[in-house]
This record gives C-alpha cells, sequence and structure tokens, in this order.
C-alpha cells in the first residue's frame, strides 16, 4: 500500500513533537482542519502549498512528497540533515566574537560548558589566554560585557553544578585567585538580582546522560530556528539552521517535563550568594554543601556531583 501524502504529513506532525496550535500555524491551517487530517476524519490530501510550507519550515527536501517516496526512503529524508543547514564559521578568534555578538544581539540562550560566562569574566580579570588580546578583540569583549550587565538585556544561562563546584573550590585549572571568584559572584549577583530579563539555572550532568551537552558553548535561538556552537579548535563556530531540531533542544531546557534535573530560578542566587560567602569565610566544599543541603531542595542534586565517601565524613 503506498505511503500518500496525508499519512506523510500526519507522520511529520507527530515527529515535530509541536503542538496542534504551532503546527497548524506553520501550514497556514486552522486547528480544526489540521484535526481533521490526523484523526482521518477528512481523507482530502492535502493541497500544495500545506506540503510546501512544510519542507520550507523544517528543510525538508520536495522528494518526501512524490509519490515513489515510499515509507522507508520518507523516514530516512526526514532524519537527512541537508548541506544547506549546516555552516563552519572560520573568522579566528574576533571574528568569531563579532558572529556571537551578532547572533546574540537582542537575547541570548546559552548552555554554558564552564562556569561563569566570559562576559562576567572580561569585566573582573584580565584576559587570561596569549590569544585574542588585540585591540578589536578587548573593544568585542567588552561590549559583550558591557550589553551583558544592561538590566533590560535579556539572557537564559545554564550551567552545570560541576562547573560551579569547579570555579568555587578546584585549585586544578582554575583561572582565577579567591578574591577575583569573589568579585566575580558579586558582579553576578548585581546583575541578576531583581531582575526578571535574566535566568541563571545549574544542572545536574550526571544523574541524566547529558553526554556532551555540559561540555560546549551552545547558543539558541529559537525565534530565529539556528543554534550554533563553539568548536574546541581554532575558534571555529558550527551553525545550524533546522527549526525542528532548535526547536527540540529548546524544549528539552524549558519543558518541565523534558528539562534535566536542575535548580529554579529563584534559588540560582541564593546558591551564588551562599557560594560567594563560603569563600569569604574559607569554607571548604563540604561546608559549602552542607549549607545548600540545608537551605534549598538540591542537596540530592550537588550530592551527585561530589565523592559519596567525601559526604560521609
Amino acid at each position: 500500500m503506498a505511503f500518500n501524502t496525508l499519512e506523510k504529513l500526519i507522520a511529520i506532525y507527530q515527529n515535530s513533537g509541536l503542538s496542534l496550535s504551532k503546527f497548524a500555524q506553520i501550514i497556514g491551517k486552522d486547528r480544526r482542519t489540521l484535526t481533521s487530517w490526523i484523526d482521518k476524519s477528512v481523507a482530502k490530501t492535502p493541497p500544495l502549498e500545506v506540503c510546501q510550507a512544510i519542507s520550507t519550515f523544517f528543510r525538508y527536501p520536495s522528494r518526501i512528497w512524490e509519490q515513489d517516496c515510499e515509507k522507508d526512503e520518507f523516514f530516512s529524508l526526514l532524519k537527512a540533515l541537508p548541506q544547506s543547514e549546516i555552516a563552519i564559521i572560520d573568522k579566528g578568534y574576533e571574528g568569531g566574537l563579532a558572529y556571537i555578538l551578532e547572533k546574540e544581539s537582542k537575547r541570548r540562550f546559552v548552555i554554558h560548558p564552564r562556569f561563569p560566562s566570559p562576559a562576567y569574566r572580561d569585566k573582573i580579570v584580565t584576559f587570561p589566554y596569549k590569544f585574542g588580546n588585540s585591540s578589536r578583540a578587548q573593544s568585542l569583549r567588552k561590549i559583550r560585557y558591557e550589553r551583558m550587565l544592561e538590566h533590560s538585556f535579556e539572557s537564559i544561562e545554564w550551567y552545570s553544578i560541576e562547573s560551579l563546584l569547579r570555579f568555587g573550590f578546584c585549585p586544578i585549572g582554575n583561572l582565577f585567585t579567591i578574591d577575583e571568584r569573589i568579585r566575580i559572584l558579586e558582579l553576578i549577583i548585581e546583575s541578576l538580582e531583581d531582575n526578571y530579563n535574566k535566568s541563571l539555572y545549574f544542572f545536574d550532568s550526571y544523574s541524566t546522560k547529558l553526554f556532551g551537552i555540559d561540555s560546549a558553548y551552545l547558543s539558541l535561538l529559537p525565534d530565529d530556528g539556528l543554534m550554533f556552537l563553539k568548536m574546541p579548535i581554532d575558534s571555529m563556530i558550527l551553525e545550524i539552521r533546522n527549526a525542528a531540531l532548535v526547536q527540540r533542544i529548546h524544549k528539552h531546557f524549558t519543558s518541565p517535563s523534558h528539562a534535566p534535573k536542575h535548580t529554579q530560578k529563584q534559588h540560582s542566587l541564593h546558591i551564588v550568594r551562599t557560594l560567594m560567602e563560603s569563600l569569604k569565610n574559607s569554607n571548604d566544599l563540604l561546608s559549602f554543601y552542607e549549607i545548600i543541603a540545608d537551605s534549598t531542595p538540591y542537596g540530592e542534586l550537588f550530592a551527585n556531583n561530589i565523592q559519596p565517601h567525601s559526604l560521609a565524613h
């Protein structure tokens, strides 16, 4: 039996993970029409403009709608990522920084590989690396942290709990002195306190299989159907334009049923403040953990990131 256009539309809808309203908006039809197709109460073949709208939004090849494109090939094409969706931004450190500033000019939704964001670091400490110290690079970094610190700039930041603990207590590979750590935390508190435009989350990368999600700078722009990752070599950036994929990852970090275990926005600032006070008082990791366990509902999340035998002492 042929895999017809209506069955293909239903399969794409089910594969998209989008709401009925959003999918109806994409194809330019009302919810009632879409529902009639999905439950097959109407057997009419969806018109050509609907198929074209789906292909345009999801960047699917037009081949999927051809009559001889049977089930196996159809699903294979849905999974294929067209080359036009991928771009490598290879413009060096300054070019990459300019690219990021352009893409994140209005707002940012970022999963950071290391706490804190360079925007906070660059306000407090001298740039720690041997490259990227040209006058243009310094100017771009200044633009970045000034924008980040604007009260009206919308920023959503996700960090792993591990990266927070490493920043606070790990002596290996730590770029900052104790005084610099305290000043950075003070800046973060100043930026986020009583500011509804900025959100901070710490997630547990150990209790859930999040392979690599906490090891690369990942920026999501769901309104543009775009996301990009900072590559680990030569300041290259991988840009992906696939609206369905971007929405899926965005949903993973915004939907309560999908998001990794994490701190709530209203508690994150308390955690940052607790870390700052712990550093000022020369408290160690376990003392900090005990305060977090006593004053927040996240003792288990933080315990997942600390050696079990250490907690027993």
